[in-house]
C-alpha cells in the first residue's frame, strides 16, 4: 500500500520573525536566538525548497541518461544549465536520492555494519528460464512537493515485473511487502540485490533464506551487476514518469500501476523475440534448486 505522506524540505527561518527596530532586543541578539547569521538576514531570501526540488528533478533526468555521472560532473552539467549550485549541495542531494556513479570506487555503498553481505552468484551464469533469477532495486520518483521511492522485483529471464511498491521513506518495510507479493506468485532459485541496508537487513535476508532461496548481492560500485533492473528504471522514467509529470501522488500511483500492466502485458521486447514479459513468464516450469 502506498504511503500518501510526501517528504518535503524544511522551510527555514522566516525573515518576518526578525524585528530590526526592536528597542529591547538588538538585531544581533535576535539572529542569535533564531540561529540565523546576520549575513543570512541581510542577504536576499532564496526559495530553497523550490530550487532543491527543481535540482532533484534535473539530477534524476541526467543520472537516468548518464548513470556514470558523479557529483563533480553533475555539478558541471547543472552549472552549464544555469543553476547556481555548488558541489556540496549536489553531493547532499544525490545522497538523499540514493544516487552514485556506477564506476568502481572505494567506500561507495557501505552496508549496515551489523548486516551480512552475500557474494555475487551470477558471474558467468547463463539465465535460461523464468524463476531462475529474480532481482530488485529502488529508484527515486519526483512528485510535487517532494519525492517518493519506487521498489520493484523483476524476473531476469522474462523481464516481468512481479511486484512493486511506492514509499516516502527508505525503510525496509515496503521492500518486504514487495517481496511478499512476489513470493505469493512463485519463487526463484537465486534472488539478486545490491548492498543497500534494506536488502542486507536481517528481516529481508531471513525471509529469502526461509524460502530456501539463494541470496546474491552486487559488488560495490557495480550497478551493471543488476543491469536488467537498471534498464527497467530507464524505461519507466522515459516512457512514463517524465512525459506525465504527475501533479499528485495519486496520479503517480495510478500512472505507475497502468504502466506496469502495459509493460508486462502489451509492450513487446526485442530480446524476447517481440513477445511480452507476461507471455514469456507464463511458459515457466517448476525448477528444482
Amino acid at each position: 500500500m502506498v504511503e500518501k505522506k510526501v517528504r518535503t524540505e524544511p522551510t527555514g527561518v522566516r525573515r518576518g520573525w526578525i524585528e530590526p527596530g526592536d528597542p529591547e532586543v538588538s538585531l544581533v541578539a535576535q539572529c542569535q536566538l533564531l540561529g540565523l547569521s546576520r549575513s543570512g538576514w541581510y542577504a536576499s531570501p532564496v526559495p530553497e525548497a523550490g530550487l532543491n526540488q527543481e535540482l532533484r528533478r534535473r539530477i534524476d533526468q541526467e543520472y537516468t541518461a548518464h548513470p556514470f555521472y558523479g557529483s563533480r560532473r553533475m555539478t558541471a552539467v547543472l552549472r552549464r544549465a544555469g543553476y547556481p549550485v555548488n558541489r556540496k549541495r549536489v553531493i547532499r542531494l544525490m545522497a538523499e536520492m540514493g544516487l552514485q556513479a556506477i564506476y568502481p570506487k572505494p567506500a561507495t555503498s557501505t552496508p549496515h555494519p551489523d548486516h551480512q553481505v552475500y557474494p555475487y552468484l551470477l558471474r558467468g551464469v547463463t539465465v535460461t528460464v523464468p524463476d531462475q533469477v529474480w532481482s530488485t532495486d529502488i529508484t527515486y520518483i519526483h512528485v510535487p512537493g517532494g519525492f517518493v521511492y519506487l521498489a520493484a522485483i523483476l524476473d531476469w529471464y522474462s523481464r516481468k515485473v512481479l511486484a512493486w511498491r511506492l514509499s516516502n521513506t527508505l525503510e525496509t518495510r515496503f521492500c518486504l511487502e514487495c517481496l511478499e507479493e512476489a513470493l505469493g506468485q512463485s519463487q526463484p532459485i537465486i534472488f539478486n540485490t545490491d548492498q543497500g541496508t534494506q536488502f542486507t537487513s536481517l528481516a529481508f535476508t531471513r525471509r529469502l533464506a526461509q524460502a530456501g532461496i539463494q541470496i546474491s548481492m552486487d559488488g560495490r560500485g557495480r550497478a551493471h551487476d543488476n543491469i536488467f533492473v537498471e534498464r527497467l528504471w530507464r524505461s519507466v522514467k522515459y516512457e512514463e514518469v517524465y512525459p506525465k509529470a504527475y501533479d499528485t501522488l495519486d496520479q503517480a500511483y495510478q500512472g505507475l500501476e497502468d504502466y506496469f500492466k502495459f509493460y508486462n502485458d502489451q509492450r513487446p521486447h526485442q530480446a524476447l523475440n517481440n513477445r511480452t514479459p507476461a507471455e514469456v513468464y507464463a511458459d515457466r516450469q517448476t525448477l528444482s534448486p
